[in-house]
């Protein structure tokens, strides 16, 4: 059971000797095997949200729950994949991905078990003596969804994780996270700047307005897609004509546009 619950949750920041407001009283919840992605313009607290429930920053009022339990330090249930890799450049494929499992104690057996089954989940068969200098942005992605994968966690937490991808690999990544949620699914929270990839992946998509944010609109998307049998679709070029996507995407545009236009109705 993985759930993320945030309760009533704001956000005081001090920069420059002044007091700011980054989140108010924000509220939602991502169920257990949901995927939910964030979305909101820049500055809104997205970003915050993900690393409170990682346990990376605490709510200045409010509570962040992760299986029942109040988040008070990173833990283990937990996995956080950021828009930078984040790996060791002296450490091979194999490395960077045993690297967590060591500091949970794992066996030698059990930890050369799950790689192995993580570097297949995840296409890099193969590529085990690797060194980052010697993959491809996307291969170097792929490296850091087997190392959070392979510690078996309730939920995933995921900060724009393709930001720093050209749009081809972007793409291919996308296509790939959905394949791989459908294979071993988690409980997701996905931030992102790209209605698009929000719309194809998740479940639901919330919407946040500017700073301080706060919920403007949580969007349904699990029902149209089963409508729609999204999932028949191998590529995610042959979703965006479909009508329900092409509605979905602009009604999430008409929202973050009024975030930047507030004069729109």
């Amino acid at each position: 059971m993985g759930d993320i619950v945030l309760d009533s949750v704001s956000r005081n920041f001090r920069r420059d000797g002044k007091d700011f407001l980054a989140l108010d009283n924000v509220s939602f919840t991502v169920r257990d095997k949901e995927f939910v992605a964030v979305v909101g313009p820049s500055g809104c607290g997205k970003t915050t949200c993900l690393r409170m429930a990682a346990g990376l920053e605490f709510p200045s009022s409010g509570s962040v729950r992760v299986n029942g339990k109040e988040v008070r330090a990173p833990g283990p249930d937990r996995a956080v994949v950021f828009q930078q890799f984040a790996l060791f450049p002296w450490k091979t494929v194999h490395e960077n991905i045993l690297f967590g499992l060591r500091s949970l104690g794992v066996g030698r057996n059990e930890a050369h078990e799950r790689i192995a089954g993580s570097l297949k989940l995840m296409g890099l068969e193969g590529y085990e003596s690797a060194y980052p200098h010697q993959l491809s942005g996307g291969m170097q992605q792929r490296v850091a969804i087997a190392r959070a994968y392979v510690l078996e966690p309730d939920v995933l937490l995921m900060d724009e994780p393709f930001g720093a991808l050209d749009a081809q690999t972007r793409t291919v990544m996308q296509e790939e996270l959905l394949r791989v949620g459908r294979a071993n699914p988690r409980t997701v929270m996905f931030i992102t700047h790209a209605v698009e990839e929000a719309v194809y992946l998740a479940d639901r998509v919330i919407v946040m307005t500017r700073r301080p944010g706060r919920i403007k609109e949580t969007i349904d998307v699990k029902p149209t897609r089963d409508a729609e049998r999204w999932q028949q679709y191998e590529r995610i070029e042959d979703v965006m004509d479909l009508e329900s996507f092409v509605h979905l995407r602009t009604r999430i545009w008409r929202l973050l546009r009024e975030q930047h236009d507030p004069d729109i109705h």
